[in-house]
């Protein structure tokens, strides 16, 4: 065996690194786009059940009232919209801007400020209005 060490450098570990606001959040947009794939997938179904008759569509409907399924809407809308506002997030940074530390941590606590307010304010107008 040769005793020649390998001059590549070695990959920093997660230890070193301080978690950080943008850290969670990139995180937390990768989460929630994996998670607007099931509950993309509860739309599909009641669209379907809508469009199969009367007796599809009242189960359908029945789940997504009861308390597991207003559950279930509330967090798809949460992850809608920090999906979105993160989004949103990116794109600023894809135009060279907000790229500094402290932007940057004070851009990623507004995404998730926004989007918590958001799905609460658009949840107490359904609660409200609907």
């Amino acid at each position: 065996m040769s005793e020649i060490k390998s001059a590549r450098p070695l990959s920093p570990h997660l230890t070193i690194y301080r978690f950080r606001p943008t850290m969670a959040m990139s995180i937390v947009h990768r989460i929630t786009g994996m998670a607007l794939y099931f509950g993309t997938l509860l739309v599909v179904w009641w669209l379907v059940a809508a469009a199969s008759g009367p007796g599809a569509f009242a189960t359908a409907s029945w789940f997504l009232g009861s308390f597991i399924g207003q559950l279930i809407l509330f967090g798809y809308t949460w992850a809608l919209l920090h999906h979105m506002f993160g989004g949103i997030r990116h794109f600023i940074w894809d135009t060279g801007r907000g790229l500094e530390k402290e932007t940057s941590t004070k851009m990623s606590i507004a995404t998730l400020i926004a989007s918590l307010t958001g799905t609460l304010l658009l949840w107490l107008g359904i609660l409200i209005f609907g």
